[in-house]
């Protein structure tokens, strides 16, 4: 089956792969997330990665800590390339070859972050995960996958997340919140809908950059997002 997306960029959060867990991995979360992506290669589909690093540090209130915002801004994206090392790892055990790119430099561990040379491994079939973040204090990882996803020319933004979409309200709060199958930048804007922080959402929205909103957690989704079955709500022009 041909897919519907040639190059995808696959957002993806950190807490996500505690599983049940308060902190850290669960080994199942990280095996079934790695299946998934193979599927999608095995399609033919370019994958690059963006994950967040919140199950290990979440920028915390610089009154609580007494650690200063830019600071913890840059243990956080250390603890994205941590995610980024597990992720390759569970992705590299099943036979998938990858690629970890660092925003902040680090020879032994992680490729520097450069452009060309990651469009050049997706095109290669290989799956390039983004650590770091932007390398730069004060933007979040939703920001990360914005920028990466335009600078690598990805023609979607799939935003893995423990929710199958984006709804009136929080589901998981109120029962009765209806879920949207597609919606437009502005409306969501206007119905202050919090998709992705503003910076990157704008990002998206001037650069016309989709973003399709699914659950993640539930097996064999991902490949349904790529094949353009209706999963998830997709956020358009």
């Amino acid at each position: 089956m041909v897919p519907k997306y040639k190059r995808v960029l696959l957002k993806l959060s950190g807490e996500a792969l505690m599983g049940d867990k308060s902190f850290g991995f669960d080994n199942a979360v990280i095996a079934q997330y790695a299946k998934d992506i193979k599927s999608i290669v095995e399609l033919g589909v370019q994958v690059a990665i963006v994950i967040g690093g919140g199950n290990i540090y979440r920028g915390m209130n610089e009154a609580e800590t007494g650690i200063e915002r830019a600071h913890g801004d840059y243990m956080g994206m250390l603890a994205t390339v941590i995610n980024g090392m597990a992720l390759q790892a569970g992705l590299e055990k099943i036979g998938v070859y990858t690629r970890l790119q660092s925003a902040i430099k680090m020879e032994q561990i992680a490729e520097p972050y450069i452009r060309r040379r990651a469009i050049r491994h997706v095109e290669k079939g290989r799956v390039v995960i983004f650590g770091a973040g932007t390398g730069n204090p004060y933007f979040t990882t939703d920001t990360a996958g914005s920028l990466r996803a335009i600078e690598i020319n990805a023609e979607v933004i799939l935003k893995g997340t423990r929710v199958d979409g984006i709804y009136t309200a929080d589901p998981e709060k109120v029962p009765t919140a209806t879920k949207f199958e597609t919606i437009t930048f502005q409306e969501c804007i206007s119905k202050n809908l919090r998709v992705m922080d503003m910076t990157a959402f704008t990002l998206c929205m001037e650069n016309q950059l989709p973003i399709i909103v699914f659950d993640m957690n539930r097996p064999n989704n991902l490949l349904r997002v790529v094949r353009g079955e209706k999963v998830g709500t997709l956020v358009r022009d």
